[in-house]
């Protein structure tokens, strides 16, 4: 569907793909206009509408806001995380991005979701080549852009986990292998064991082809 000009609407579907509008306009839906089933983004002021995330994403992403949500009740040094949300749309300068993972560190306080900016951004890479494009690349600059501290894509088809760091002398890039861990001063004592978090990807990945064989075979 090309994009089109069309009034606000007060309803948003699929049927809404295309229509353009302001970052500003955007904002001002309500959560009520939106079928949830659907993921919504404003990309270069038209809505961009694509189905949810499969589970071999949503499986890890669940597991690591558990892990977060574990590190802030029980860590000493837990009180560093102020919230986690998953399916978080970014505001960056003229997007409106959805993110799979938000991180607020740092505040001190529960953030406003609409106002406050994420320290860390999570993206679990799905298998769309279409998508990757966006999660190394597009999103990468967006979010560091507009100060987003720490981007974190994590690939279970390259088996690895990609950082990007905003420090004082410009983004700094790690790459974090499959049997290591990663850790970060902006959630001291926080350990991710990457190798743990692709295997939960892989259990709903293999799942998801097990009943696909089991059809096939009816």
């Amino acid at each position: 569907m090309s994009p089109t000009s069309l009034a606000i609407p007060s309803r948003v579907s699929p049927r809404s793909a295309g229509i353009l509008l302001t970052p500003e306009e955007f904002d001002a839906l309500p959560m009520a206009a939106f079928d949830d089933r659907y993921r919504y983004e404003l990309i270069r002021g038209v809505l961009i509408v694509t189905p949810p995330p499969g589970s071999a994403e949503r499986g890890p992403n669940d597991e690591l806001g558990h892990w977060l949500r574990i590190y802030r009740e029980t860590h000493p040094q837990g009180a560093a995380l102020d919230e986690t949300l998953p399916e978080q749309t970014v505001p960056t300068t003229a997007n409106r991005r959805r993110c799979d993972r938000a991180i607020w560190a740092g505040l001190g306080q529960i953030p406003d979701d609409k106002k406050d900016l994420p320290t860390i951004v999570v993206e679990f890479v799905s298998a769309w080549r279409r998508d990757r494009q966006r999660d190394y690349q597009e999103k990468r600059q967006e979010y560091m852009a507009v100060g987003v501290r720490e981007y974190w894509i994590i690939d279970r088809f390259r088996r690895i986990m990609t950082v990007h760091r905003n420090d004082p002398g410009g983004v700094v890039t790690r790459e974090v292998k499959e049997s290591e861990s990663y850790q970060t001063d902006l959630l001291p004592g926080f350990v991710l064991p990457l190798g743990q978090l692709l295997a939960k990807a892989d259990l709903w990945s293999r799942k998801h082809r097990g009943r696909k064989s089991a059809r096939g075979g009816q």
